[in-house]
């Protein structure tokens, strides 16, 4: 199958070309024909399947069909973090580079002032955070009444992060008539109860098993003492000689220290977390991008957030407390079919986690020492550094202190603003209509 035959018009398949594009992914090619039918959607698609171009390029082509330019939003992508907001935004950029439809993205940790100015010339697609979609909502300098097409993009992570009283919110401000797509990477029951509510007779589409990994991406672990590991990674960074390696940590402290400890290694490391601005975290992964920095630490708010080409080499510097962050992860490399490695450092006290992973994954995860890096023989749980203290919070839980920024759920009268963990959450169905 080609992207000449899912119905694109002449203006998109220029610009797919001009992106040095093969055969349509699987997600692209069931997706893209149900879209430009109008039909709802509920897609199960891991990151790095071409999700993105299913759902934004007969975004386009319906926009487009539909006449000339307007000046409030017709389209609206939702997203989880900041990252994807702009990484999203760069693809409708370059998709629709031969059409006159306008774009912008709002997302926190920037001021508010260009955005404004920028919604108040004119868009048709917007690309948003919930948090602060809802601070121009608030302040009346966005208006979603004309919005023909939701998208909520990664909506299992909104949910982990807590949004779901957000995305309620936004629902209510845009019309009852609409066509709505639904993208996951996971089918849990949450998700299940907000598809429910939201969609209309939706067309299903799932292009990977529940839950899986990346088929091409090798899986590895090394056994190690916990105040070993750091030390063990610079090692393994200089034998191994990876030139870009994505690593996460549990926490935002931790990631910090880690980037500290591999620049004393002689390794270009920058640390991406949600407590950094927007420029900083921008310019960490322009730098990681061109090879500047060599070693990206980031915590679970990015894992998904991050689409990096063929990015060869990710770490888990401490395994993630749900399971399922694992395959999120991971999923950083080996897209869109391309080979990559995932390798996991783990100390005694993580074994119980590595079992939680390999039981959703269905497979075992090889173990095996490093030479000179060795565990101690006692086996005994080691205490946590200092910077590993506030790892008891759950890694798919979202820091603290930044209600409203953009990549935070917000809080207030009526609202949770933090999800529970998921084997005890049960968020009730959203009425979308």
């Amino acid at each position: 199958m080609s992207f000449d035959s899912l119905g694109l018009r002449a203006d998109l398949l220029r610009a797919v070309a001009s992106q040095r594009y093969g055969r349509p992914t699987p997600i692209q090619a069931q997706a893209i024909p149900e879209i430009l039918a109008g039909h709802d959607l509920l897609a199960g698609a891991q990151t790095g399947t071409g999700k993105t171009a299913a759902f934004v390029l007969p975004l386009l082509q319906r926009l487009a069909d539909q006449g000339h330019p307007q000046r409030h939003p017709r389209a609206l992508i939702l997203t989880p973090t900041r990252e994807l907001a702009a990484q999203v935004g760069e693809r409708v950029h370059a998709y629709g580079i031969h059409l006159t439809l306008r774009s912008a993205i709002v997302f926190g940790g920037v001021g508010m002032q260009p955005q404004v100015d920028r919604l108040q010339r004119g868009v048709d697609i917007l690309i948003a955070t919930p948090g602060r979609l809802l601070d121009h909502a608030g302040r009346r300098t966005v208006d979603l009444s004309r919005v023909e097409i939701l998208v909520l993009d990664e909506a299992d992570r909104m949910l982990d992060m807590g949004f779901i009283h957000d995305i309620k919110r936004i629902l209510r401000l845009i019309p009852e008539r609409r066509q709505n797509l639904l993208f996951s990477a996971t089918y849990s029951d949450d998700i299940r109860r907000l598809a429910d509510g939201l969609l209309r007779h939706p067309k299903i589409v799932d292009v990977a098993r529940r839950n899986t990994a990346a088929e091409a991406v090798v899986q590895s672990a090394h056994p190690v003492d916990k105040q070993r590991k750091r030390d063990l990674l610079a090692h393994l960074i200089h034998r191994e000689g990876w030139a870009q390696v994505l690593v996460f940590t549990r926490t935002k402290h931790g990631a910090n220290k880690l980037a500290e400890h591999l620049v004393k290694d002689g390794i270009t490391a920058a640390a991406i977390h949600g407590n950094k601005s927007q420029s900083a975290r921008t310019r960490a992964l322009d730098e990681f991008k061109n090879g500047a920095v060599r070693a990206l630490v980031a915590t679970d708010i990015a894992a998904r957030g991050l689409d990096i080409v063929n990015l060869p080499q990710v770490v888990n510097f401490e395994l993630p407390n749900v399971a399922e962050d694992y395959v999120h992860r991971i999923g950083r490399t080996g897209r869109a079919g391309a080979g990559g490695a995932a390798l996991s450092l783990v100390s005694h006290d993580e074994q119980a986690l590595l079992k939680g992973i390999q039981r959703l994954l269905r497979r075992e995860i090889p173990l095996t020492p490093v030479a000179g890096f060795e565990p101690s023989a006692a086996g005994s749980v080691e205490s946590a550094p200092d910077d590993d203290r506030s790892s008891a919070r759950p890694s798919s839980m979202p820091p603290r202190g930044h209600a409203g920024r953009g990549d935070q759920p917000r809080s207030g009268p009526g609202l949770a603003g933090r999800s529970a963990p998921r084997n005890r959450r049960a968020a009730p169905p959203v009425r979308g209509r």
